[in-house]
């Protein structure tokens, strides 16, 4: 692979990182099969991850002996993905440490030797989706033992990739057990030590602000396997939207406020703007445009929290999430800077977004860094909801179906357009009366469109 410098050791592939701080992805399909005759940067594997697929190279040219995994796998960042060698037929197993799957996952496909090897192989960066061109950082590179960071004064020997891994999975490097040469502590031994449940006294102080995700024993839960018509294994996107949401409802105390907006005299607004720039224009851009507006006077709304940390970080510019619905799954594209945006640039950029989730061409980049998020749930028919927060953010606005009813005005009846909004906020950062005046302030800007367009 041009750009790439090739490794010493090309008897095995360890999985990158697919995105800034993966640990882990889906293992969706394999492009090769063992026994195939690879050329440099030829697509081996498909991999899912947070909201992006994404397809994997090979670094350099040879001859496929064994697959390490099966679709649906989750291979962890820095097991073994692929061994090269002479030409045979291999049965595709999945790493015992390196996937967190099922004990029907077969046998382990790292061996010792494998897994010692590991320890001296940095990980590096893939970047891009399935329509785009992937590269491939030097960070692939095979350390030397003389790059090897040895240990003094009793510290763990490991590689500088080994020890990034234990800091972002929260284990204290000191206590692993080592397997590699010489004593090493590898990935694979940072990555099973991880999945045992320990982590450094620090890791779990820090954390304890949020609480931790339960574990379903098997056989704890009565399941009626009777009259199945079809088992869906929850996989892919579906998998990361039930982990996000999970994680949300586990870790934000979620409150919902719900209040309706007169949009009438805004829909006609809508409907000019529409022949000027000869496009039609949905409601959703005009009410991105609030929010915004609302999140200047209101900015403890528009922010995250880093609950590793116990900080509530407020953000100076919107990144405003918008919820896509698709054939995979739910995804929420980010549009940076949404509160420099006009409404009529909103809806491009959500046209372009919602374009790039639905052919799965999204960039991971383009799904992270929200800072509040809206989701359109009247474009399926629905009025009120009670939105999830979009985890680490702290507040969600979902707005339903537009409805025509006859309205009042200084004592006069007439035909309007009523538009019904329900927040979502996280308790522990948004008190229930601010969070009410935000969705005051949103009404009301609604509600005069001089005003939100002004």
């Amino acid at each position: 692979m041009a750009g790439v410098k090739q490794p010493s050791d090309k008897s095995y592939f360890l999985l990158p990182d697919l995105g800034e701080g993966l640990a882990e992805a889906e293992l969706i399909g394999w492009k090769v099969k063992a026994g195939d005759v690879l050329k440099e940067s030829q697509t081996i594997a498909e991999m899912q991850t947070d909201k992006a697929l994404v397809e994997v190279p090979t670094p350099w040219a040879g001859t496929i002996s064994e697959l390490c995994g099966k679709a649906g796998d989750i291979i962890k960042v820095g097991a073994v993905l692929v061994r090269y060698g002479a030409a045979k037929a291999a049965v595709v197993t999945a790493p015992k440490v390196a996937v967190a799957a099922s004990a029907s996952n077969g046998a382990a496909c790292m061996s010792s030797q494998v897994a010692a090897g590991a320890a001296d192989a940095d990980q590096g960066t893939v970047v891009g989706t399935m329509s785009g061109t992937l590269t491939v950082s030097d960070r692939f590179a095979r350390r030397s033992d003389e790059q090897v960071e040895l240990g003094r004064d009793g510290k763990a020997l490991a590689t500088p990739s080994v020890r990034g891994l234990a800091r972002k999975l929260g284990v204290d490097i000191q206590k692993v057990p080592a397997s590699g040469r010489g004593g090493r502590v590898t990935a694979s031994d940072v990555a099973a030590f991880a999945e045992g449940g320990a982590t450094t006294a620090t890791a779990a102080t820090t954390a304890s602000f949020a609480p931790r995700a339960s574990t379903i024993a098997p056989g704890s839960v009565y399941i009626d396997q009777s009259d199945v018509a079809q088992r869906i294994p929850i996989r892919g996107v579906r998998r990361k939207i039930a982990e996000a949401l999970t994680r949300s409802v586990q870790t934000a105390v979620h409150f919902t406020v719900v209040d309706e907006a007169d949009v009438t005299a805004l829909d006609a607004k809508r409907r000019e703007y529409s022949k000027v720039v000869g496009e039609k224009l949905s409601m959703l851009p005009f009410i991105m445009a609030a929010i915004c507006k609302g999140l200047k006077k209101h900015p403890s709304l528009n922010a995250i929290v880093d609950d590793a940390k116990g900080e509530i970080i407020l953000k100076s510019s919107v990144n405003l999430g918008c919820a896509v619905d698709t054939d995979a799954g739910l995804m929420v594209p980010v549009i940076r800077g949404a509160n420099a945006q006009s409404p009529v640039q909103l809806a491009a950029s959500v046209k372009r977004l919602a374009a790039a989730c639905k052919d799965r061409t999204i960039a991971r980049e383009d799904s992270l860094g929200g800072t509040f998020t809206i989701s359109n749930v009247g474009s399926y028919g629905g009025m009120f909801a009670t939105p999830i927060i979009n985890y680490p953010e702290v507040a969600i606005l979902a707005a339903g179906r537009a409805k025509e009813r006859v309205c009042t005005k200084d004592g006069k009846f007439y035909a309007g357009l009523v538009l019904p909004l329900s927040l979502s906020c996280d308790h522990r950062v948004v008190d229930g009366a601010e969070g009410a005046r935000f969705l005051n302030t949103v009404v009301k800007l609604l509600e005069d469109p001089d005003a939100l367009l002004g």
